[in-house]
C-alpha cells in the first residue's frame, strides 16, 4: 500500500519534555524504527508536525533584539530542514541501502480564511499558569490558551488549499521504492497575490489536514496519524472513557474532540476515508506497523463489520 504517515510535533517532543535536541532525536529514533518496519511492506510518505519546534524558534527569535523577528513561515521552513534531517538520518540508519529523501513543501492558503480571526493552533512549549502570565506580559501580541493542564501559545491555522509540490511528489512516489519526508509542519504557509505571485503567511498549517490533502492528491491507500496516545478515546482524561479500536467515520464523529488537538485528526481521517481512502488510522508513534495491521490504534473505514469496537 501507499501510506501517508503523519507524525505529530508532540510525538517528536512529548508534553512536558524539555525542548532539548537530544530528546527530540531520541523520540525521532523511536518513531523511525517503527516507520522503517512499516516501510518493509508498504511505500511510506512521511509528514510531521512542528508545533513545539516552531514555538521554540519564535522564543529564540524574540530574545535577540539586534534584528527584526523572523515571520512564522520562515521559522516553519527552518523546522522542515531540522526535523527532516533528523528523520532522514535515522531512517537511513534503520533502512540501510534504501532510498530516503526530504523535500521542502509549501501549502497554499486563503488569506481571508476565518482562522486568522480565531487562532487555535498550539505551538511552542507548555507553561504553568504562572509561567504563561509572565510570557503573556513579555509578548502582548501573542495569544495564549489553556492546553489540558498547561498553557501554550496559539496561532492562526488556515485550511490547506493546495500542496504546491504535489506534481513533483507524484513523480517521485511513482518510482515505488523511495521513502519520502515532506509536508513538515503542514507545509510552509503561502498565499498568491493579484498578480499570482507567492508570499509567506504568518500562520501554521495543521499537519493532519495538510497530510489528508497530500494523501488525497497522491491517491494513497492509507492515512496514518501517529501521535502521543495509543488510540482515540471517547472521553479523554475522564472516568469511563473507552479506547476505540475500529469504527466508521459517522461513528467516530458522534463523539466530541478538542478543536486544537484531536479534532483535526478526526476530521482528517474521516474526510480521507469518505474521499475513497481504504484506511484512516490514529495511534502511537512506535506502533506504525501494528496500526496498519489493525493490532493497535484506532482504525477508520467506511465499513466496519459488527459496528464500533473498543479495546478491553
Amino acid at each position: 500500500m501507499l501510506v501517508v504517515m503523519a507524525l505529530g510535533g508532540n510525538a517528536i517532543l512529548q508534553r512536558g519534555q524539555p525542548l532539548e535536541a537530544h530528546i527530540q532525536r531520541e523520540n525521532i529514533r523511536i518513531a523511525a524504527k517503527s516507520i522503517a518496519e512499516a516501510a518493509k511492506n508498504h511505500q511510506v510518505v512521511l509528514t510531521h508536525g512542528n508545533g513545539p519546534q516552531v514555538g521554540l524558534l519564535a522564543l529564540m527569535n524574540e530574545s535577540y533584539e539586534a534584528v527584526s523577528s523572523y515571520p512564522l513561515d520562515v521559522l516553519g521552513a527552518q523546522t522542515q530542514g531540522m526535523i527532516g534531517f533528523m528523520f532522514e538520518q535515522e531512517l537511513r540508519n534503520y533502512m540501510p541501502g534504501k532510498k530516503v529523501c526530504t523535500i521542502s513543501t509549501q501549502t497554499l492558503v486563503d488569506p481571508n480564511d476565518p482562522a486568522f480571526e480565531n487562532p487555535d493552533k498550539f505551538v511552542g512549549p507548555v507553561y504553568t499558569l504562572e509561567e504563561a502570565q509572565i510570557i503573556q506580559q513579555a509578548n502582548p501580541a501573542w495569544t495564549i490558551k489553556e492546553d489540558g493542564h498547561y498553557f501554550r501559545r496559539v496561532v492562526p491555522s488556515p485550511q490547506p488549499m493546495e500542496i504546491l509540490e504535489l506534481p513533483s511528489l507524484r513523480y517521485i512516489v511513482s518510482a515505488g521504492d523511495i521513502t519520502v519526508i515532506c509536508g513538515g509542519g503542514g507545509g510552509i504557509p503561502v498565499r498568491r497575490d493579484s498578480e499570482n505571485m507567492l508570499h509567506g503567511v504568518e500562520a501554521v498549517i495543521d499537519k493532519d489536514r495538510a497530510s489528508r490533502t497530500l494523501a488525497e492528491g497522491l491517491k494513497a491507500d492509507a492515512l496514518v496519524l501517529l501521535t502521543d496516545v495509543s488510540a482515540v478515546e471517547t472521553d479523554f482524561g475522564k472516568p469511563g472513557s473507552k479506547k476505540i479500536k475500529a469504527c466508521t467515520p459517522d461513528e467516530l464523529e458522534s463523539f466530541s474532540f478538542a478543536a486544537g488537538s484531536m479534532g483535526p485528526k478526526i476530521e482528517s481521517v474521516c474526510r480521507f476515508v469518505r474521499s475513497g481512502g481504504k484506511l484512516g488510522a490514529i495511534g502511537a508513534l512506535d506502533k506504525a506497523d501494528d496500526i496498519l495491521s489493525g493490532l493497535s490504534g484506532t482504525s477508520v473505514k467506511m465499513d466496519v463489520l459488527g459496528g464500533i469496537t473498543y479495546y478491553d
